[in-house]
């Protein structure tokens, strides 16, 4: 069973969904088709946003030789950084401003497509960047309309940014990551190849693949959007609505995917059935959050990377140490999903099942013991650190985190449990070691 049944609604409460996904085209090879894509939107002149390590790539070169003979004319920006800071983002909008481009191409991971959604939107209404930034960090003023067409090619399976209108980076002033959400941000089109992760190192493949799944996880499990009151005003409605019948859709078909390719992924470069899978089972996933949202992990692994800045993942490279995005996230996940099985054990028993965990004679009370533990056996396959106290978090940094993470209340709203500081600080002490 994938929906929930039934999405009961509730006296006062929200009978209604939205889906305004991206266009989305898939497959080996349409990197190749990027020209007739930009030509098509009525692109003539570009900004094409990567990062430095990726202008070596086969892929950036794909990309560039396709708008070169289709006569579209690309201005690079090659200063995106791997999980990136609000200098960052000005940075980038700065040169989207004065390169009078009629539109944007995004070739990377989720820090260069997040750089260039950022970029389109304070080049095209300039404002102070904490304007649009979610409360209550930032004023959260809703993007005042449409942005410039943004074509976003990805090149890693993982963050699911080519179908979300959501951008993060790393508030350094305040050790904390954050973000901006609107639908006008969601890219134009998506153009997806597998064949871009093919050359992919392990430690990246396996970082991305486990945002993957706890996007999927989180947004099977949310709170329904059934739970939220009506808006008096439709046009009011979050762009993260709550776990619907939908999304449901995309989000089971993900953690499948994810329980049977994630490790074969990582273990193998040439397996390039498991490659193709996990590129699929992370659209599937970003089309499913985009529409649903995520709580818990997500809302956690934002203090974790903003504070720390001891550690750096094998396989990536970046000016200072970082914590990659899906690492901050996963090790959080089983501690979050032991915390939340309990409000709808089904959902997260048929998670656990889809990964591959044993699920005779377990029962609704066993839901918690039974992901948890499922999801901390991958990440130790996929040599995933053993919990925050392998990153450098102590007890004594519990305090901290949890502060960074209750100002994510756009995230936590969505939480199938209510969630307050107290539980915050337990999840962040179960998260310190599973194994």
């Amino acid at each position: 069973m994938v929906a929930r049944t039934p999405y009961m609604p509730r006296p006062g409460g929200e009978t209604a969904f939205t889906v305004a996904p991206s266009s989305l085209k898939f497959g080996s090879g349409v990197l190749a088709e990027l020209g007739g894509d930009a030509r098509k939107l009525g692109l003539a002149r570009v900004a094409l946003f990567v990062d430095r390590h990726v202008v070596a790539t086969e892929p950036f070169e794909i990309a560039r030789r396709a708008l070169a003979g289709a006569g579209v004319e690309a201005v690079v920006y090659d200063r995106v950084r791997v999980e990136p800071t609000d200098g960052a983002f000005l940075d980038a909008a700065a040169f989207a401003r004065d390169a009078a481009v009629d539109g944007f191409v995004s070739i990377g991971g989720g820090s260069t497509m997040d750089t260039a959604k950022a970029a389109n939107l304070l080049a095209t209404y300039p404002a102070d960047l904490l304007a649009y930034v979610n409360k209550p960090i930032g004023d959260g003023q809703p993007v005042p309309g449409p942005v410039k067409p943004h074509i976003a090619c990805p090149t890693t399976a993982g963050t699911g940014s080519e179908n979300t209108g959501v951008t993060i980076f790393d508030f350094v002033e305040r050790e904390v990551k954050t973000g901006i959400s609107s639908p006008h941000l969601k890219p134009t089109l998506a153009v997806v190849d597998p064949t871009t992760t093919y050359s992919l190192p392990p430690g990246v493949v396996a970082s991305t693949g486990f945002d993957v799944l706890t996007h999927a996880i989180e947004s099977y499990t949310a709170k329904p959007y059934t739970q939220r009151d009506k808006p008096a005003d439709p046009t009011a409605r979050p762009p993260y609505q709550g776990a619907n019948p939908w999304s449901d859709i995309g989000a089971a078909q993900a953690i499948r995917l994810g329980g049977r390719y994630l490790l074969r992924a990582v273990a193998d470069g040439d397996d390039r059935e498991a490659r193709d899978g996990l590129m699929f089972a992370a659209t599937m996933a970003g089309l499913a959050f985009g529409n649903a949202g995520v709580h818990i992990p997500h809302a956690m692994s934002y203090s974790v990377a903003g504070l720390n800045h001891r550690y750096t993942a094998v396989g990536y490279e970046r000016e200072a140490p970082m914590v990659p995005h899906g690492v901050s996230v996963v090790l959080n996940a089983p501690a979050a999903f032991r915390f939340t099985s309990d409000v709808d054990p089904e959902r997260h028993l048929q998670a656990a099942g889809w990964l591959g965990a044993e699920l005779a004679g377990a029962g609704p009370n066993d839901a918690g013991t039974v992901l948890a533990p499922r999801l901390a056996w991958m990440m130790q396959a996929a040599q995933i650190p053993n919990g925050l106290s392998a990153i450098g978090y102590t007890e004594a940094d519990i305090p901290a985190l949890v502060k960074g993470a209750a100002a994510q209340q756009r995230l936590l709203v969505i939480s199938p449990r209510p969630v307050g500081e107290a539980d915050l600080a337990a999840m962040y002490h179960d998260a310190m070691r599973y194994w």
